[in-house]
């Protein structure tokens, strides 16, 4: 069983360096399994355990009938992986939830002084038309949940930095996902949360980097008291 375990991490290892060594991008096709296992001298079963860790990695995608490609490598494991750990650790799961709370808010005031520049001279629709969604969900007693989503989706759309608006995503996603696990109440504050909203568009629109900063806080403080409550 041992040398099962290491021949399919040296085919792992031998695939990654393949895509590497290859300069293959996302989307680009891998050789067949069977010209895997010549290329990489292992057998059919270490090349085939191999290819399914990746899969469930995201590193590479296997499209039954047509071939194994190379994935976007999105952020699904770490979003998985975290969500497990924190319902897992029973002990520590709203400390790790606050910390992720604190990982978004470390994010969104890193992007402040670019966001500024961004929105200021951008077009207000975008990011007011979904203001108003999810005035008017809550408005309605519905949940703004999906609308939220777009709304930090859309405020980072256009930085320079991709890795941070994906982070940023997988983070909101954690965030969400482990909240009902958790059992943590609605906010009492969830009125302030969605009025926060207008208030951090209205900051970047008119390019107030201060007040921006101050509304982040106050975006994130109804979660941060009941956490700790």
């Amino acid at each position: 069983m041992a040398k099962r375990g290491t021949a399919a991490k040296l085919a792992q290892q031998g695939v990654l360096d393949y895509i590497r060594q290859h300069r293959l991008a996302p989307g680009d096709s891998l050789p067949s399994e069977a010209a895997l296992c010549t290329e990489l001298g292992l057998s059919r079963t270490s090349v085939r355990e191999a290819m399914q860790t990746l899969s469930s990695l995201d590193i590479v995608e296997v499209r039954h009938g047509h071939g194994t490609y190379v994935s976007n490598m999105s952020m699904a494991p770490l979003i998985q992986g975290m969500t497990l750990r924190i319902l897992l650790d029973a002990d520590r799961s709203l400390a790790t939830l606050g910390n992720v709370v604190d990982l978004r808010s470390a994010i969104d005031h890193s992007l402040g002084d670019e966001l500024v520049r961004i929105w200021s001279g951008n077009d207000p629709q975008p990011l007011m038309s979904i203001v108003e969604k999810i005035e008017a969900e809550h408005a309605a007693g519905r949940s703004f949940t999906a609308f939220d989503r777009k709304f930090h989706q859309t405020l980072l759309a256009e930085i320079s930095n991709p890795l941070l608006l994906e982070l940023s995503d997988a983070l909101w996603e954690i965030h969400m996902a482990t909240l009902p696990q958790l059992k943590v109440p609605v906010s009492e504050d969830i009125d302030l949360t969605v009025q926060v909203h207008r208030e951090i568009a209205q900051m970047l629109l008119d390019g107030d980097v201060e007040g921006y900063h101050a509304s982040v806080d106050k975006h994130y403080a109804p979660l941060r008291r009941t956490i700790e409550a």
